[in-house]
């Protein structure tokens, strides 16, 4: 641990906001009590893995900023009770569990019973965490908390599931990832009254939350949705698709995401690979979207900030910023499609 205090130092340089709750508990829990992995790169601000799945599944505790980004907007306090959706290696159920004391209670809800094993086995001494699995994260537990005032969620969903959202109290609020696999925005979600009321917070990059759905496989019909979306609006703000080409993709888009949802990948379930349906949709979008396929491609490829990194220079963050765009660029306009 004693690179936290230089970790926490490099993090509010770079610009992240880590009150002195936050910084207390984490300078008094050790990461390394809550993974097998090594943890050199978590000092260096970067997400380190947890649990690993024999068909390739791999979840992470996420990079620190994004834990004191986290911790920060919960707005915690002595004696709260919390609900945490996604396990984290249960690494921030025993933040928030330091933060509330001995009168909170945290309940952490995970889909995947490796990682709710894993957790228990590592919060054997934190008595006021309660680990149990959950059948789906569209699914209420069984003899769940009626009320619920602090609710974070610690990987992607597209909305809030209705049975958390319906027990939030006046003034309560969650903290989620909304949005789709290739991006979200962080939301704080607030009710008051009989209203709720959401606060962007930010664009974040979060997995999904049950391990299974991050196993290699091939990409379904919604991923390539997704991806494609996210292109759409990347070639938007860069003004590089025409009125044609946004229509064609949105359109595509839309067909992509009325396939059914069993639909076997390509290759599979004896369908040959021409007459699958994705293939189809893809071949008529195909004058339009080959194009814009370097985009794609730079799509599966984001570098994400880590302002806690020990070589983080927040005075030249915006021209460094500003570099690897017009590199990114430069790469889209020499390649070959556009040609």
């Amino acid at each position: 641990m004693t690179d936290m205090p230089d970790l926490l130092r490099r993090l509010e340089k770079g610009g992240i906001e880590v009150p002195a709750h936050v910084k207390k508990a984490m300078l008094e829990v050790d990461v390394a009590d809550f993974t097998d992995y090594e943890v050199e790169p978590f000092f260096a601000d970067r997400p380190i893995p947890f649990l690993e799945t024999d068909e390739g599944g791999l979840k992470t505790i996420s990079a620190p900023h994004m834990i004191a980004t986290l911790l920060h907007h919960l707005e915690l306090s002595e004696g709260q009770e919390v609900v945490v959706l996604g396990a984290k290696g249960g690494y921030v159920a025993a933040l928030i569990a330091m933060i509330v004391g001995e009168n909170g209670r945290v309940r952490l809800l995970d889909p995947s019973q490796l990682a709710v094993e894993h957790v228990q086995s590592r919060l054997t001494h934190w008595p006021t965490v309660e680990s149990r699995v959950l059948e789906a994260v569209e699914v209420a537990p069984v003899a769940f908390p009626g009320e619920l005032n602090r609710v974070l969620i610690t990987g992607q969903v597209r909305e809030l599931p209705e049975w958390l959202s319906s027990r939030i109290v006046d003034g309560g609020f969650a903290l989620a990832p909304l949005g789709n696999t290739a991006g979200q925005h962080l939301m704080k979600v607030e009710r008051q009254g009989d209203e709720m009321f959401s606060t962007d917070l930010g664009p974040v990059s979060f997995g999904p939350i049950d391990v299974k759905d991050t196993e290699t496989g091939p990409m379904n019909p919604y991923e390539l949705a997704d991806l494609l979306e996210l292109t759409l609006e990347t070639c938007e703000e860069l003004d590089m698709a025409d009125e044609d080409e946004r229509i064609a993709l949105q359109d595509l888009i839309v067909e992509l995401r009325q396939l059914p949802a069993d639909l076997p990948p390509p290759g599979e379930g004896g369908i040959p690979m021409s007459e699958h349906p994705m293939f189809q949709l893809m071949w008529e979008a195909a004058p339009s979207f080959l194009r814009l396929w370097p985009m794609v491609q730079l799509m599966l490829r984001p570098n994400l900030a880590q302002p806690g990194a020990e070589d983080w220079d927040e005075d030249n963050d915006d021209e460094n910023e500003k570099e690897e765009n017009e590199d990114n660029f430069e790469v889209i306009q020499n390649h070959s499609f556009l040609k």
